[in-house]
């Protein structure tokens, strides 16, 4: 005698009826990238389908995600002018500031995420500021920066401040200087668990972040490490994280099943860019299907344990949940 698992898997309908882990639309998080040089509507060469979008150009984009039944975003700001401290990123009309209002002025229900970081600001493309001696960048000032930062989002409508820099103590410093301002109600959405990855190349040319030295891996996390994610989420959770990110997801689904084991807050993986345009270079090239290549890496983040995944295909995943349901 041995066991029939097979019958489970008969028809559609029983494989739908026995299904243990489902994506809805209100699992994604949509990037978008907001350009301060006016009238344009880019696409970045080496993520297919994604644009730099000014501001007067943005609600059409608005529209387009809300319609599709996206109900949150995260934005990225690229000035037009940049600087060794990063000073656009914390201007309290900086572009990301104005676009977060605009956001919030077409769509008062839309979920707007902040990302807050410098790296996108900076003339280095650093993400803080650096020691003109080690050139390595110095935590602590960084710190300050930070804090401006996010308060100024918040200030603008930003209704999560999602921290990507990986400065110590980057949460205690941001949460503490939300509740000063005024903010005790704005969460922090923390990237604390985010590794010094090859998979974010297409996202530094969508940002136009790529550093003009060295790399990040003085303050991003070793690929190699499983041990010191834990080390980080505590340390997040104890400053007052109220969401952590895993970034990127495919390479790292075991860190996000640690995660989702070791504590009872919101986890959220970051499907990064490097890992969507992959999936379109080949989809273009006739070796996958696109769609059923897609929806199995979302499958397989949820079953890690991701409870919200941010996906550059968030649009093309609501189509595919739409045409499901015909």
């Amino acid at each position: 005698m041995f066991d029939r698992h097979r019958k489970l898997r008969r028809t559609p309908t029983i494989r739908k009826m026995v299904k243990e882990t489902h994506l809805h639309k209100e699992d994604l998080i949509y990037p978008i990238f907001i350009i301060e040089a006016p009238d344009q509507k880019k696409e970045i060469p080496s993520m297919p389908g994604i644009y730099q979008i000014s501001l007067n150009r943005l609600e059409e984009e608005l529209d387009d995600v809300y319609q599709l039944g996206i109900r949150s975003i995260i934005l990225f700001g690229i000035p037009l002018h940049k600087d060794a401290c990063g000073t656009e990123g914390y201007h309290d009309h900086g572009i990301i500031q104005e676009g977060i209002r605009k956001v919030k002025s077409l769509y008062p229900d839309m979920v707007v995420l902040a990302d807050t970081c410098l790296c996108e600001y900076t003339d280095h493309g650093h993400c803080g500021l650096i020691d003109e001696h080690t050139h390595d960048v110095k935590n602590d000032e960084t710190l300050e920066l930070l804090v401006k930062t996010a308060v100024s989002q918040a200030k603008a409508g930003a209704d999560i401040i999602a921290p990507s820099n990986m400065m110590d103590g980057f949460v205690t410093s941001i949460r503490q200087g939300l509740d000063d301002a005024g903010f005790e109600h704005i969460p922090i959405m923390s990237y604390g668990i985010k590794y010094s990855s090859s998979f974010y190349g297409p996202f530094r040319d969508a940002a136009e972040s790529t550093p003009s030295f060295g790399d990040r891996k003085t303050y991003q996390m070793d690929s190699s490490n499983r041990l010191e994610a834990m080390r980080e989420l505590e340390s997040d959770l104890m400053e007052g994280a109220d969401m952590m990110i895993v970034k990127p997801a495919l390479s790292y689904l075991d860190i996000i099943r640690d995660v989702r084991n070791s504590c009872n807050i919101p986890v959220v993986a970051y499907n990064v860019s490097g890992e969507y345009s992959m999936v379109k270079a080949a989809s273009a090239n006739g070796w996958i299907d696109e769609r059923t290549n897609v929806m199995e890496q979302m499958t397989s983040m949820k079953r890690a344990g991701a409870d919200l995944i941010i996906t550059y295909f968030a649009k093309d995943i609501c189509k595919y949940l739409d045409e499901e349901r015909v």
